[in-house]
Formats: structure tokens, C-alpha cells, sequence
């Protein structure tokens, strides 16, 4: 009986080893001792005997073979490296994409604040300046006088060549006209700041 379970066990391993892939074969001892030990049991519990337990020492496949799965092993290492490595450059590309949209959005937000910030000041100055002239009550003479003094600064950029002249300065420019010219009888007119 010792050489027909020897044989039944060397048959039954063939099959259920041959119904696995190699990588199988080696990492699922727990399985085909499993298998082996039910078949085993079937087939001697006819003649008496029972098995018990069934273990499979070591798998030891031929060089070329062993030679074979290393290579494989090694190429899945380095196909799973590459994968992080990709995964890791892509999370890496989405995270700078972020950060940089979250810069652009704070300086358009700053740009924004500042721009309003700088209006808000030139509407108090401009207002400032109205409030000071209407309370000054200004004459002709002295916006005309006024006029004249800001020509050279409106004509300083290089690219002013047309020049608009505000219709209230040739009214102005009559008024100082008169103003140089004395009357008869009186003392010539002095300017605010001549």
C-alpha cells in the first residue's frame, strides 16, 4: 500500500499543480496540501488507511524556470516602480498646478483691492480739490491764470501732438486780456502768484 499512495500522490500532485500557473504553484502550498490530503483520504479510506495531514516541503522548479520567474519578478518590480513613480510625478504636476492657480487668484484679488483702493483715493483728491476751488470762488482771471501755468505740463509727453484747448480758456484768455491791458485812467492789473 506504501507505493500505491506513493504513486496515487505523485499522480494527484501533477494534476493539481498542472491546473496552476507556475506563480501559483509557488505561493499556494496551503492549497494544493489541501487538495492533495482530500484526494489522498478519498482514494486510501478504501483500503483502510486514513491520511491525516498532507505537506509539501519545498517546490523546486528546474534552473531555466527559476531563471525565468526572476525575470518576471523583476520586470512586475519595476513595471510597479515606474507606476509610483508616474502616480507620484502626475500628483506632483497637480499639486503646483494648484498652487499656482491659488497665486494667480491672491494677486488678482491684491490687484484688485489695490486698483479699488487707488480709485477711492483719486475720487477723494479729485473731490478734495472741487470742494478747495468752489470755495475759493475762483474768478476768470485766475482760471485763465491757472489754465496758462498747466500748458507746458500737458505739452511735456512725447506723445501729445494734439492739443485740446477747453472752451472756457478762450473765454478765460479774453478775460486776461483785458486784465494787461489798462484802462485808461487806471494802474495795470497783478495776477495771483505774478
Amino acid at each position: 500500500y506504501l507505493g500505491a499512495v506513493e504513486q496515487l500522490t505523485t499522480t494527484t500532485l501533477r494534476n493539481v499543480v498542472g491546473g496552476l500557473n507556475l506563480e501559483e504553484a509557488l505561493t499556494s502550498r496551503d492549497n494544493i496540501n489541501g487538495q492533495l490530503r482530500v484526494v489522498l483520504d478519498e482514494a486510501t479510506g478504501k483500503w483502510g488507511i486514513r491520511v491525516g495531514r498532507v505537506e509539501l516541503k519545498a517546490i523546486d522548479p528546474p534552473i531555466s524556470i527559476q531563471d525565468s520567474m526572476e525575470k518576471q519578478m523583476r520586470a512586475e518590480r519595476d513595471r510597479r516602480a515606474a507606476i509610483l513613480t508616474a502616480e507620484g510625478t502626475k500628483q506632483s504636476a497637480i499639486l503646483e498646478a494648484e498652487g499656482a492657480r491659488q497665486a494667480e487668484i491672491l494677486r488678482a484679488e491684491g490687484d484688485k483691492q489695490a486698483a479699488v483702493l487707488r480709485a477711492q483715493g483719486e475720487a477723494e483728491a479729485i473731490q478734495n480739490v472741487f470742494t478747495a476751488i468752489h470755495q475759493g470762488e475762483p474768478d476768470d482771471k485766475l482760471l485763465a491764470y491757472q489754465y496758462l501755468q498747466m500748458l507746458p505740463k500737458i505739452s511735456e509727453g512725447q506723445s501729445n501732438k494734439l492739443w485740446i484747448i477747453p472752451s472756457e480758456l478762450t473765454e478765460a484768455l479774453k478775460g486776461i486780456g483785458t486784465a494787461f491791458t489798462p484802462r485808461p485812467g487806471q494802474p495795470p492789473t497783478n495776477l495771483p502768484g505774478a
